[in-house]
């Protein structure tokens, strides 16, 4: 069939039409479409990605006093395709930013678009030197906003608080735990510069805003750190210890007042500390709690009616022989109640309650106060402690654990223990974060109290607690952590320290007393440790060291946050005759 050329004419009209139709539509689609990935992709391929970094959440007290705040610096960056005299630039530039010549020169002789020089660098520093080399009209080196990580209280609340690394994670502390909340969401801009190194705003391509971090409230009241760590500096230049612990808790709640270590580090100086003084040795050290494990087997009998206020338990005069293995008390005790079994500290006594109780019984009330499993503090690196379970005790265990050997708590779970006395048997969850807010103060989350178990009934910690109070007077093993005007209530613990390979150093104590106050309707729980003092092993005892830090401590909170006192002033004979029957107990 031969076409005449009309036809033809129509055909090839036809047919130029249909492409012109698709080049149309392909032009709509990238035009319109997917203008977004190519303009990406152009941007990427015509300028540099530049970062704009998110506001880091602040760290801040219970008050509202900051702990942790972000100071603005700049971060120095080379484009290197408008660096054309690195040498001269480098010998400019090395005195402000404190380098060497040859290095910086190295590091800006370089092709790429975005080199990081250097981070943190003050702003008014910046400013000089920005302007010293616009007066020799060098090129090629940027200043981007930035901020750098600042604790205003220096080394208080080190460990608690944490740092930052050099890319700004967070790395110990609450810095760490809370970094997903904390470092919020970096942000970005690709930009184009021109020949004179300024920015070509209308070439600005894709952008997207940071998000920043929100800011976190902790349950740490500051004045009452102060007092913890005014206290424990003065202990660690009396004493000389190893470690030196203590924390202050709310009982009623579990929120976290005080917590303090020793030894410590500042924040702003991490490069200056060691890894002994980053350690935070109230979650992550385990030891042998001495007596203060004593309240588990007493609460634990009465609260199961194995014995009751009236029962008297034998002590053998001192020495009890069990197992092939001979239980010593301090003194030589007949006949003791439950009472003052915790009074006197007797070990032969808190021995034969938990054997009462029986290997399953008295493991299970281990357990219900809380050893032997971490607490859940939003805290790092804590460990759970040890507690095995009767299948792997020897003969004696039942007689050791009671008195705090064969064992391993940490100061943490030990103080949350003793706060189960101190509100009528509850165990609370410890937590040390109040609050979650963004950058307009609005609060995102609040963190409330939590209850993990019933471990004894009311009236079984009435009792204790009266015996806990007695422990606190002349009679008892902590007369020194009396608080004059205030009912106290406590235990003391002088744990010899185990050697690696088994068995005890012979001269080598922890020493702790942990306790609260008023006993009657307790404002703080808290525990005071002083591992391996450098004392005669004569006086390195629990009632004699860390008993009156506590009473020195507690006296000051007390003040700080004005509560009542309890009890009538005492004239001076009854002080006086209180002091010779405190020398009487001593010898």
């Amino acid at each position: 069939m031969r076409w005449n050329a009309r036809t033809r004419i129509a055909l090839a009209s036809g047919f130029l039409g249909l492409i012109f139709t698709g080049f149309s539509v392909r032009l709509i689609d990238i035009s319109v479409g997917r203008h977004e990935e190519y303009s990406e992709i152009a941007a990427q391929k015509n300028s540099f990605r530049q970062p704009i970094y998110a506001r880091r959440g602040l760290i801040y007290d219970r008050n509202g006093e900051i702990l942790a705040d972000n100071a603005p610096v700049r971060t120095v960056i080379a484009d290197g395709s408008h660096i054309e005299h690195p040498r001269a630039i480098a010998e400019i530039a090395a005195p402000f930013l404190k380098l060497d010549v040859d290095a910086l020169e190295k590091k800006l002789t370089t092709p790429s678009k975005y080199v990081v020089v250097q981070r943190g660098l003050p702003a008014e520093t910046a400013f000089e030197l920005e302007r010293a080399l616009g007066e020799k009209k060098l090129r090629g080196i940027n200043f981007t906003p930035d901020f750098e990580r600042v604790h205003p209280n220096a080394s208080m609340l080190c460990h608690v608080v944490g740092f930052l690394d050099h890319e700004r994670h967070g790395i110990q502390g609450v810095e760490a735990s809370m970094e997903d909340y904390l470092a919020g969401q970096d942000g970005f801009r690709f930009t184009e510069h021109d020949r004179a190194g300024r920015e070509i705003v209308v070439y600005r391509g894709q952008e997207r805003e940071p998000r920043d971090g929100l800011n976190v409230t902790l349950t740490i009241d500051m004045g009452l750190q102060s007092i913890v760590e005014d206290e424990l500096d003065a202990a660690v230049k009396q004493y000389k210890p190893k470690n030196a612990i203590a924390i202050l808790v709310n009982p009623k709640t579990g929120e976290v007042l005080a917590m303090a270590s020793r030894p410590n580090f500042e924040p702003d100086k991490i490069a200056e500390a060691q890894p002994e003084q980053m350690k935070n040795h109230a979650v992550i050290d385990m030891f042998e709690p001495g007596s203060t494990f004593k309240i588990v087997a007493s609460s634990g009998a009465l609260n199961e009616g194995i014995v009751d206020t009236e029962t008297r338990l034998d002590c053998e005069n001192g020495a009890f022989s069990y197992g092939g293995r001979v239980l010593r008390d301090t003194h030589h005790y007949g006949l003791l109640t439950v009472h003052d079994i915790l009074e006197k500290s007797s070990n032969i006594g808190a021995a034969k309650l938990a054997m009462r109780m029986g290997d399953t019984t008295f493991y299970e009330y281990v357990k219900r106060f809380g050893f032997g499993e971490r607490t859940g503090i939003e805290l790092p690196g804590e460990i759970p402690g040890v507690a095995h379970p009767p299948s792997q005790w020897d003969k004696v265990t039942i007689t050791r654990m009671p008195m705090g050997q064969s064992v391993a708590v940490t100061p943490l779970q030990t103080v949350m223990a003793m706060g189960v006395i101190a509100n009528g048997g509850k165990l609370m969850a410890p937590h040390i974060i109040k609050s979650l807010s963004d950058s307009s103060s609005k609060v995102i989350k609040e963190f409330q109290p939590s209850v993990i178990r019933q471990v004894i009934n009311p009236e079984t910690a009435a009792i204790v607690n009266a015996a806990l109070a007695d422990v606190v007077s002349a009679v008892g093993t902590a007369p020194q952590a009396a608080v004059p005007g205030y009912r106290v209530a406590g235990k003391t613990g002088t744990a010899q320290i185990p050697k690696p390979g088994g068995g005890y150093y012979e001269m080598k104590y922890l020493v702790s007393f942990c306790g609260y106050m008023p006993a009657e309707d307790p404002a703080f729980v808290g525990i005071v440790m002083i591992d391996d003092a450098n004392l005669p092993s004569n006086l390195n005892y629990g009632g004699l060291v860390s008993a009156p830090i506590f009473a020195r401590i507690a006296a000051r909170a007390a003040r700080y946050l004005d509560l009542q006192p309890t009890m009538r002033a005492e004239p001076l004979t009854e002080v006086a005759s209180r002091d010779e029957k405190k020398e009487e107990a001593r010898r």
